[in-house]
């Protein structure tokens, strides 16, 4: 039994290790923006990622924070409507990455561990993989330099580069398949007040109107990402 305790207290002693060298972020790179947060002013990494998140993310500039799958509606509808931080979904996903993508290398592992156990629900799983993806994805298009931590861990541990996708069926795909970007958004003017802006399909007949093609190229074209141009 002592030997069983000794065993066991070393083995706690390993983990709390373990989870002291890798629970924190490190510098955040130059060129992805920094976010100050909460009432103790924490600097963290801007997870817009200077708007190049794929369509079927949503990001809350209230909460620095990503959603994706269903959660993007639910999340997107009650900020646009409201003007208040939505609320975080219940499922356990985003007990392990706080910001919605792991911000440091100890929640990159136990988001992976999650959505790589066959127990964990269906739905879970699904978000557990859209979010370690898309946060590849990212990755993978932009400049080492810009890397922090965990996207270091990422693109160098090969665990994480051939993802199996949990989706199964027709009743996944249609979980998935409700992600999208809202077309209403709350623009905040000069002097600081704010006015609902609807996103619309560029005018053919307008081709110089530059900043309308940009926003909407940005938003569902980006550069390096699946094709998902809206018509």
């Amino acid at each position: 039994k002592l030997a069983k305790k000794k065993a066991n207290r070393a083995k706690a002693a390993a983990a709390l290790a373990h989870r002291a060298q890798n629970d924190f972020s490190g510098r955040i790179p130059d060129g992805l923006g920094v976010k100050v947060w909460g009432p103790l002013d924490i600097e963290q990494l801007n997870s817009c990622f200077r708007g190049a998140l794929g369509p079927c993310c949503y990001y809350s500039s209230l909460m620095n924070m990503v959603f994706v799958g269903a959660d993007v509606n639910c999340a997107a509808a009650f900020e646009f409507s409201s003007g208040q931080s939505a609320k975080v979904p219940g499922m356990k996903v985003y007990q392990f990455a706080h910001q919605g993508f792991p911000s440091t290398p100890y929640e990159l592992e136990w988001l992976y561990k999650y959505y790589a156990n066959p127990h964990v629900p269906w739905r879970d799983r699904i978000v557990a993989y859209m979010l370690l993806t898309k946060l590849k994805d990212f990755t993978q298009c932009c400049n080492v330099a810009l890397h922090d931590r965990t996207m270091t861990l990422l693109c160098s541990d090969p665990a994480y580069w051939d993802l199996i996708n949990p989706m199964q069926g027709l009743e996944d795909l249609s979980y998935v398949e409700k992600c999208h970007i809202p077309s209403h958004f709350l623009r905040i003017k000069d002097d600081g007040s704010t006015a609902l802006h609807v996103m619309r399909t560029p005018d053919p007949n307008v081709p110089f109107d530059l900043d309308q093609i940009a926003q909407y190229a940005l938003i569902f074209g980006r550069p390096g990402m699946e094709n998902t141009w809206q018509v």
